[in-house]
Formats: structure tokens, sequence, C-alpha cells
């Protein structure tokens, strides 16, 4: 783990290194998840938060029948064909 020391200032900003930036894919900036756990502040990007949330779906709804959006579609049209 790469450890680095920067200033936060006044305000509550602070600098994150280029080469953190790059690494974590947010070189060219953008929006990131920005979490307190404990005493830890965790920067995440968006994209790595949607992905962490569909991994942890897939693996809730893995072989549980009608739990698929393509499921739940199907009972829409079903349900709007009834009426």
């Amino acid at each position: 783990m790469n450890a680095i020391r920067v200033k936060v200032s006044e305000s509550g900003r602070l600098s994150i290194p280029a080469e953190f930036r790059k690494a974590a894919g947010i070189e060219h900036g953008g929006d990131v998840i920005v979490e307190l756990i404990g005493h830890e502040i965790r920067i995440r990007t968006v994209d790595e938060v949607i992905a962490h949330a569909q991994e942890l779906t897939a693996r809730l709804l893995k072989g549980k029948k009608g739990a698929s959006v393509d499921d739940f579609l199907a009972d829409r049209r079903a349900e709007a064909a009834r009426e």
C-alpha cells in the first residue's frame, strides 16, 4: 500500500497525488463516492461502486426464479396484456 502525507486546507480540500488519481482511474477528474468507515475515508469511482453493487446483486439472486430484470419485464408485459 502506498502512503503519502498531504495537507488538508482549512476549507477541507486536499490534493490527491497524480499517481494515486491515475491508479484509481480518476486522473482526468470526475465524480467519486466518499465513504466514512470508522475513522477512515474511502474514495471510490462511481463505476467501481456500481460494479460492486451489480456483483452483490448477481450473487444474491443467483438461481432464484423470477428475480432477473427480464423476468420482471415479462411479468409486466403479461400483466399489461391481461388488462
